[in-house]
């Protein structure tokens, strides 16, 4: 692996500076921020500005946005960008962690549809395929991609007249109970679902979200009854948050945190 370039490094951290704030920045600032000497900052953002990374901001001498060049190429990173594909990897990444069966699912009306999976090594295993369709108030990450709906487009989904289909003894049936359930995932960013969906598994599920921020799939760690527990839940819960993390990341996410 080659070594780091200092210039192309300095170039970048400039860049990224412009993702905070009101998104403008003067040549002092940066100087300042970033504790660079004034004139390689100087140089720095000229160059960037001559290959249209940055822009001088319109009536504000001195100030710089980003230009139309990172636009650019964010446009044909998103164009690149497979959902099924991205999730694949990091599903493959989570289930080598805990050894457990990892799932990426996305919402279609009151189900949902697994687009990816990978397996757990061990004899008793959590029995599904990609591309199967489940009702969503069964499983984790439907419980997950509900929650994240505006309640407007939850109320377009739900009737409180007719019973939701239940899938095992422990499925949740009743549309006032699933909506005082959501609320609680909503308020943990996790969902849990114990033998709702199969009488001998459990999971947890967290949430993935593209550049806008918007929740567009859910991941979720399933695991057989003899190998759950309080303890193992609260490992899963923290796994499956930071597995539904890294895919945000590669879908363009950006988290406030990092």
């Amino acid at each position: 692996m080659g070594r780091l370039v200092p210039a192309v490094t300095r170039a970048l951290d400039i860049l990224e500076l412009f993702l905070d704030g009101d998104g403008t920045l003067s040549a002092p600032e940066i100087t300042r921020r970033l504790g660079l000497p004034r004139t390689t900052v100087h140089e720095l953002v000229t160059t960037l500005a001559a290959r249209s990374y940055l822009v001088q901001v319109p009536d504000q001498p001195g100030r710089y946005r980003l230009g139309v060049r990172p636009y650019q190429l964010g446009s044909r990173y998103a164009e690149q960008l497979d959902l099924a594909a991205e999730g694949r990897q990091v599903a493959r990444s989570v289930a080598e962690t805990c050894d457990e069966t990892v799932h990426v699912a996305i919402l279609e009306g009151m189900d949902v549809i697994y687009i990816a999976k990978v397996d757990s090594t061990h004899a008793v295993r959590m029995v599904s395929a990609a591309g199967r369709k489940l009702p969503a108030h069964c499983t984790s990450v439907g419980k997950m991609l509900l929650a994240s709906l505006t309640d407007d487009a939850l109320d377009a989904r739900l009737s409180d007249e007719q019973p939701l289909p239940a899938m095992t003894d422990n499925s949740i049936t009743s549309t006032v109970e699933l909506r005082r359930h959501l609320l609680t995932v909503r308020e943990r960013g996790i969902a849990v679902e114990q033998r709702e969906s199969n009488p001998d598994v459990s999971c947890v599920a967290a949430p993935v979200r593209d550049s806008t921020g918007k929740v567009v799939a859910a991941l979720s760690i399933s695991v057989p009854t003899i190998r759950w527990s309080e303890e193992r839940q609260a490992e899963l819960e923290e796994l499956a948050a930071k597995g539904a993390g890294e895919l945000s990341v590669r879908l363009g996410h950006r988290r406030r945190d990092i």
